[in-house]
């Protein structure tokens, strides 16, 4: 069996807890060695996404793609996010995705200091002027909140955008004008009946042949203790759960417990898991190693390096 049933791409999340540069040379290292596409770093109260990739990108020429998921918009201005984007695209060789999304209400009043207002109208202006500047071309926009006259200097080769994407007009924004959407807690079927249309519906109505780019996130943990792994899913859920977009979008997932995302047990099990994702319309896994102990860790590791060799 190959990973060619799927035909989409396999990337590692190199999670949310890389302290430092080392850390994240050590994730990156790993995806190579293992044969992943491509290596994606969260971005968190850790290591800058952006900063770390462009520091480590270098070291590992076998990884395809190297991205940010996802980048948050508030409290940053087109011309800056696109200088340091390009800064790190040209570090990288045309390799680095550029994955934002708005942000969570939680974080933009409560740790920024800022107010969470239309979200949907401020993501829409920020990246009007975002995809000119990453281009590299001349930004000229007017918006209620966010505004640009500017063209970067810098070279680099344009950045693709995937944007984090769960309300309808976000979707459709993302698929008439962007490279995809990346997905956090989002299952299969909340893939096919809600994620898949709206993008769709956006990319027709703005005429476009290509097809988005859906990353889903999937954690996984190849384990006999089904008791343990399920506690550490419990209480990764419950901080996505906590947020209202990712509780609504839930919803179409007719989960009583969202906590049955991650895909805990044998290999078989985890790879028949991953299936539905592909027969759902994920184009890319953004595989994250969710294991409660380093015995777990290691033999989910050891499992996806075998598989995808």
């Amino acid at each position: 069996m190959t990973n060619d049933r799927f035909g989409m791409r396999w990337g590692l999340a190199g999670g949310t807890t890389l302290a430092s540069i080392n850390d994240a040379r050590d994730a990156a290292r790993f995806a190579e060695k293992a044969g992943f596409d491509s290596f994606w770093i969260s971005h968190a109260m850790g290591v800058d996404p952006i900063v770390a990739l462009a520091c480590i990108g270098g070291d590992f020429p076998g990884i395809g793609e190297v991205g940010t998921s996802v980048v948050p918009l508030y409290s940053r201005h087109p011309v800056g996010l696109a200088q340091l984007a390009r800064t790190a695209q040209n570090a990288l060789g045309g390799r680095f995705t550029l994955g934002v999304g708005a942000a969570s209400k939680r974080l933009v009043e409560d740790v920024l200091g800022l107010t969470w207002d239309k979200p949907y109208s401020y993501t829409r202006e920020f990246l009007e002027a975002l995809e000119p500047l990453l281009a590299g071309e001349q930004a000229d926009t007017d918006g209620e909140q966010i505004s640009a006259h500017a063209k970067l200097g810098n070279e680099a080769q344009p950045t693709p955008i995937l944007l984090a994407a769960l309300g309808p007009r976000m979707l459709r924004f993302a698929g008439s004008r962007l490279q995809g959407t990346t997905l956090g807690q989002c299952g299969p079927r909340t893939i096919s009946s809600y994620i898949l249309p709206h993008l769709r519906a956006g990319a027709e109505g703005a005429g476009r042949d290509s097809a988005p780019r859906i990353m889903a996130l999937v954690r996984i943990c190849v384990t006999d203790d089904f008791a343990g792994a399920k506690a550490l899913a419990r209480e990764i859920s419950a901080q996505y759960q906590s947020n209202p977009s990712y509780a609504n979008a839930t919803k179409h997932e007719g989960l009583d417990d969202a906590s049955d995302l991650h895909l805990i047990g044998n290999w078989q099990q985890v790879l028949d898991g991953l299936a539905e994702y592909a027969e759902a319309g994920a184009t890319d896994f953004r595989i994250e190693v969710a294991a409660h102990d380093e015995s777990s860790r290691e033999r989910t590791r050891d499992a996806l390096a075998n598989y995808l060799s």
